[in-house]
């Protein structure tokens, strides 16, 4: 599956993919919003690779690379997860790897592209984001998508010996609003 843009194309998870998944996915940094708790062996993710061939129906989540189109390097994951198919609704994350990737357009292109995939190709009326109050990147980002904060998790993730706030955002899709 690609899904081709200007910077960057989504495609599915290739066997090759595995060492930049193990590197992600293990990544502490990254821990605190992906709500990981402990470290994936590459056997786990190699299996996880392996059954990611599911349909989304049954997966109830989509996992997609980001890929340079000049470089053909994989900078980034986008999800769909939660996918409820009875509600036509799902969460989205993203992850764009290296600092120096971030800010060049790579994740506003991957979100309009996941929008474009999920409004029109799966009909989901609905998109929620999940976001630290502090990440204020990941809020910028959604903003500009028209992305609404609809509410405050008050002390919902524990980060270290503190608890963390985290704002729900929502997009109703501008293809079935008025229906």
């Amino acid at each position: 599956m690609f899904i081709k843009g200007e910077l960057i194309y989504l495609r599915a998870l290739e066997p090759e993919d595995l060492s930049f998944l193990y590197t992600v996915e293990n990544d502490r940094n990254l821990w605190e919003v992906s709500n990981t708790l402990t470290p994936y062996s590459k056997w786990i993710l190699k299996n996880y690779i392996q059954n990611s061939h599911q349909d989304i129906y049954e997966a109830k989540q989509l996992r997609l690379a980001i890929v340079k189109n000049k470089t053909e390097l994989l900078v980034g994951l986008i999800d769909l997860y939660d996918f409820d198919p009875a509600n036509n609704r799902a969460g989205l994350g993203i992850v764009i790897k290296n600092h120096d990737d971030r800010n060049t357009g790579i994740g506003s292109e991957a979100v309009q592209l996941m929008l474009d995939y999920a409004f029109k190709n799966l009909n989901v009326h609905q998109i929620y984001v999940n976001i630290d109050v502090t990440n204020k990147a990941s809020i910028k980002l959604f903003s500009k998508f028209g992305f609404e904060l609809v509410g405050i998790k008050n002390q919902w993730n524990r980060v270290g010996s503190m608890y963390a706030d985290e704002a729900l955002y929502q997009l109703i899709n501008p293809l079935n609003e008025n229906k």
